[in-house]
């Protein structure tokens, strides 16, 4: 419990640093009177309008994203698996690309593109889920797995299609595939936030279940623990918080691969530390990461997901060589 309270006593300190930081710096004395309602009214307006809302953002995704990785390698018994295991991402993107290139989408404004990403996460898991499924209902990993990869690869194609024939277009479809919290606002904070309280807190009521699937399914089948169910209803959880996440961001590569691992290696394997462990992890990460994206090359920006991918390809790597010596590949 210690290293949970260090975690959220960083995470509050990273806010308040991150809140200064930008191409108008604020000092911290005067974060923290606009915070209490005091402060210049210029400082007030950037923090609350628009900073604060970008890192509460930044701090749901990273919190989702790791969550649903740490959920995920759990599940699979393999600390390479991730948020996009299940072509999650990849049918997100396709749904955003339907609505950016050609206008198509349940809802208008603002939210047509969260709305089509979201949409299209659950299709993915239900074609997923489909194709996996077995006549008695059971749903093997291994054959899971391979869905998931072969239905995300058929997403990408049809994204590259897109891509193809997006025209004037094109540029929506590349930022928004690159992973971006700019146009970060509170209605996008308010409506995420609910549904991925929802799911963090599913996946960690069945934290006890998880760790007994961790060690066989057999053997939890045997401590009375409906295996093929708790697997659905996690499954079902991580991929809400995958798809609130995906659809408000973009797609931002690695953070639910980098961060259960390494938080894996801190607090153990027992799911009911490591889950809060990661939820607070991953805000704390991508909320540094999109601090750097918007500073690094200020006043310009970079995609954060460029940032994330370029710290979490060398690790995936590092990951991919220890196994691969652990296995005696």
């Amino acid at each position: 419990m210690t290293i949970l309270a260090v975690l959220v006593l960083a995470l509050f300190a990273t806010i308040v640093v991150c809140l200064s930081v930008g191409v108008i710096s604020i000092p911290l004395d005067q974060v923290l009177a606009a915070l209490t309602g005091g402060g210049s009214e210029r400082d007030s307006w950037v923090i609350w309008n628009l900073r604060l809302p970008r890192i509460a953002l930044a701090a749901i995704v990273g919190a989702s994203l790791a969550i649903a990785g740490a959920t995920m390698q759990g599940l699979f018994r393999n600390p390479m698996a991730s948020p996009s295991v299940l072509g999650i991402s990849s049918g997100a993107a396709f749904g955003a690309s339907l609505a950016i290139v050609l206008g198509i989408s349940w809802t208008s404004g603002a939210f047509a593109i969260p709305a089509m990403a979201f949409v299209f996460s659950f299709v993915t898991l239900f074609i997923v889920y489909a194709v996996s499924r077995s006549k008695g209902g059971y749903v093997p990993v291994e054959t899971l797995l391979l869905a998931g990869i072969a239905v995300g690869s058929l997403f990408s194609a049809l994204v590259s299609a897109m891509q193809y024939f997006a025209g004037e277009q094109l540029s929506g479809v590349v930022f928004w595939m690159m992973g971006g919290l700019d146009e970060a606002n509170w209605d996008q904070v308010l409506i995420s936030l609910p549904p991925v309280v929802l799911g963090c807190s599913v996946i960690m009521v069945l934290a006890r279940d998880l760790n007994a699937m961790m060690v066989g399914e057999e053997q939890a089948g045997n401590l009375g623990i409906n295996v093929n169910g708790t697997r659905i209803v996690l499954l079902l959880a991580s991929s809400l918080v995958t798809a609130i996440a995906v659809s408000v961001s973009g797609v931002i590569g690695f953070v639910g691969l980098i961060i259960p691992h390494i938080v894996r290696i801190l607090v153990g394997p027992d799911h009911r530390i490591l889950l809060p462990a990661s939820i607070i992890s991953g805000a704390l990460f991508l909320v540094w990461m999109d601090t750097m994206a918007r500073t690094i090359i200020a006043p310009a920006e970079l995609p954060v997901g460029i940032i994330t991918s370029m710290l979490g390809a060398p690790f995936f790597i590092y990951l991919l060589m220890s196994r691969k010596k652990s296995m005696g590949w």
